[in-house]
């Protein structure tokens, strides 16, 4: 039996795992790693993204590496009206996120094309019999199980294409829910990565997991179509069925979820409820983390469980949005609450993707004319009346893409 010893030994390689890697190997460099992934390349097939104003300082020098493209600000379209917001907005790939890794780890701190048998919070056993001793295991590896949430889903497929003539686009489309409203709430997402490639994304809020890949492959090419894009070929393509989390029972959760080690990312259900947006959580924890003095397994079993209530706590206010989203929106009224959304102020939305919506916030979310019913809503919020189905998913939960708890 191969054996390797280190102090922190993290299993998975994706957003959060990576993430994890940068913050120690910057913070810790006193620190031994192992980062642990069964793909030969680090961090999937994703494109993640994020608004300038999610992250501070030291957040935005740990993913700078990652990123690809930034934009001074972002546009979304409704049906009754069109608004340009003055947010930047990033974008990373997977394929830098593995060149990030590689040049900031040792060549031997990377086991990469390796699945995990076993692990404890001091001992992992991979597939191939290797035997990794470590001070602290993480487990990063996406999110396992949602049977214990209610909510909804979020699914897409998304394409970078490269065509044969300029788009004329000047900045991303985050959302463009102009197009048919399909099973449930339905948006289409561009980003301008150059003047002939654009990455488009058909997305949908929706009552069920069902992923037809091929009809939205159709769909996102009748999308360019009717804009006058001639497509060349496309270059990438990732999809992604992801919950929308609108309550549930976070203990049974957690410990269902295994015991065994700490945990990071989507597996310690580190995004935010209603968008799934995962990289500020990411990072967050990320440099959290790497500032504890106490790295051995027990406390970072400890740490991990503690960040991880925290944030459930913190993310109520947005379950409830979730829980009215779709449980007192019809499906085809869904693009009203969006709509009515983002005639709010810049500073509000862009404290609501980050998480941190203050009081003010929250009340004007809710105030004025609500485009539900307000009995159903009441009936929503109060508990006495329709509630969020449990979610239930017959497939394989990986971790978010475009900055989601990572696609499938």
């Amino acid at each position: 039996m191969n054996a390797q010893r280190c102090d922190i030994a993290i299993l998975g390689g994706g957003l959060a795992g990576g993430l994890l890697a940068l913050a120690l190997a910057r913070h810790r460099p006193d620190l031994s790693l192992l980062l642990v992934e069964q793909d030969d390349r680090l961090g999937g097939n994703h494109v993640w993204s994020f608004f300038g104003t999610d992250t501070d300082q030291p957040a935005t020098e740990l993913l700078a590496p990652m990123v690809t493209a930034t934009w001074d600000d972002y546009e979304v379209r409704f049906p009754d009206h069109t608004r340009t917001l003055s947010t930047s907005y990033c974008a990373m790939t997977s394929a830098k996120l593995d060149e990030a890794l590689r040049a900031a780890l040792p060549e031997d701190a990377i086991l990469s094309g390796q699945s995990v048998e076993t692990c404890s919070e001091d001992e992992v056993t991979l597939r191939d019999g290797t035997l990794i001793s470590a001070g602290g295991v993480i487990d990063a590896r996406g999110l396992r199980d949602v049977t214990h949430f209610t909510g909804g889903w979020q699914k897409f497929v998304g394409q970078r294409l490269k065509l044969s003539a300029p788009h004329g686009l000047e900045r991303p489309i985050v959302m463009d829910a102009t197009v048919a409203q399909i099973d449930g709430y339905r948006f289409m997402y561009a980003l301008p990565f150059a003047p002939d490639v654009i990455f488009l994304e058909d997305t949908y809020y929706s009552d069920n997991s069902v992923l037809d890949r091929p009809l939205l492959r159709q769909r996102i090419a009748a999308y360019a179509a009717a804009k006058g894009w001639q497509l060349e070929t496309v270059e990438h393509e990732e999809h992604g069925v992801l919950p929308v989390v609108a309550g549930g029972d976070f203990g049974r959760f957690w410990h269902e979820g295994g015991d065994e080690t700490a945990r990071a990312g989507s597996r310690a259900g580190l995004f935010h409820a209603l968008t799934s947006y995962s990289v500020p959580d990411a990072v967050r924890f990320a440099l959290a983390l790497a500032q504890e003095r106490a790295l051995d397994g027990a406390s970072l079993k400890v740490f991990s469980a503690r960040w991880a209530a925290q944030h459930w706590q913190t993310q109520t206010y947005y379950r409830a949005l979730s829980a009215l989203l779709f449980a007192a929106a019809e499906p085809e009224g869904r693009c009203r609450v969006l709509q009515r959304f983002y005639r709010l102020s810049p500073p509000l939305i862009e404290r609501f993707y980050s998480g941190r919506s203050t009081p003010f916030d929250k009340f004007r979310i809710l105030a004025g004319i609500p485009p539900v019913p307000i009995s159903r809503a009441l009936g929503v919020l109060t508990g006495l009346g329709k509630q969020p189905a449990p979610l239930r998913f017959a497939g394989q939960l990986a971790g978010q893409s475009t900055g989601k708890p990572e696609a499938t």
